[in-house]
């Protein structure tokens, strides 16, 4: 054989191996890079595959910084408002930006964070994240996580925007032990009956009750150490009240289950959910 034409043989071997080699060492080879943060920390756009309905859209995976495989990390898993997508963590949010400072700062400890895709994908804020999003959290997203990355036992979380700190709080509580930590912001725990609960019976609608499930749970809670992080500013947003989130935290306090109520300060007229992350953060991943 000519011995160019070997040549060019090795060099497209070599591009096509480069080309199927995954990102980042976990991360399948479909993974792509849409944002790095300040500190290094990096998010990847792919697809997790969802078993429970045929769904094409991407998942965000956030990689901390200094990232490395050999290494356990928690896993925080971050569910958007309806209507809403990952992106909104991303471009929104600017979560890269919040967890690499966060991080650097020695406020948080590195975790892995990722931002699944839930609702219908038409344009309606009438959804919840039940039935087949609870299962696609709780069966492929959890799961698909552990089967990738190394992952710290016991230190899941899951936290979530509006109709997605609904969800956390609810697929939180249905299942404990699958997550420590549970993270409220701006959310509500009563669910609205649209989406899947728009012809619910009434056991259903006790069954994704967060209070009721909270006071039901409260001694295996307790014995599991799980803890809650609620947000709000003093007026809620669209539908959603404020004193929902306080009354659950009063609630909380009195079943003596640990939690941290965070409210957006009357003189600040910033972006609640952008201002709430980095404690959200801190304390979904803390340093000590």
């Amino acid at each position: 054989m000519d011995r160019g034409v070997v040549v060019v043989l090795v060099v497209l071997a070599f591009v096509s191996a480069a080309a199927a080699a995954p990102p980042v060492q976990g991360l399948p080879s479909s993974f792509v890079l849409v944002r790095t943060g300040p500190r290094g920390g990096t998010i990847w756009a792919g697809q997790i595959p969802d078993r429970q309905v045929d769904d094409p859209r991407l998942s965000d995976v956030y990689l901390p910084p200094d990232f490395s495989p050999a290494v356990s990390y928690p896993v925080v898993v971050f569910l958007h408002g309806f209507w809403g997508s990952p992106s909104s963590f991303v471009h929104g949010l600017r979560l890269a930006e919040a967890a690499d400072t966060e991080i650097a700062a020695g406020r948080a400890r590195p975790f892995i964070g990722v931002m699944p895709p839930g609702g219908p994908m038409t344009k309606t804020t009438s959804d919840e994240w039940a039935e087949v999003w609870e299962d696609y959290v709780v069966r492929d997203v959890v799961p698909w996580v552990d089967s990738h990355f190394l992952t710290e036992p016991g230190r899941n979380a899951i936290g979530g925007l509006s109709a997605g700190g609904y969800g956390a709080v609810d697929i939180g509580l249905r299942h404990p032990g699958m997550f420590r930590t549970l993270e409220s912001w701006g959310g509500y725990f009563r669910p609205f009956l649209d989406g899947p609960f728009a012809h619910a019976t009434a056991a259903d609608v006790r069954a994704h009750t967060p209070t009721l499930l909270a006071a039901q749970e409260r001694r295996e809670l307790r014995r599991l150490g799980t803890r809650f992080f609620l947000s709000t500013g003093t007026s809620g947003h669209g539908d959603v009240k404020a004193r929902w989130t306080f009354e659950f935290s009063a609630e909380l306090a009195k079943l003596r289950l640990a939690h941290r109520l965070w409210v957006l300060p009357a003189r600040k007229h910033g972006h609640l959910f952008r201002a709430q992350l980095p404690p959200a953060i801190d304390y979904v991943s803390p340093a000590s």
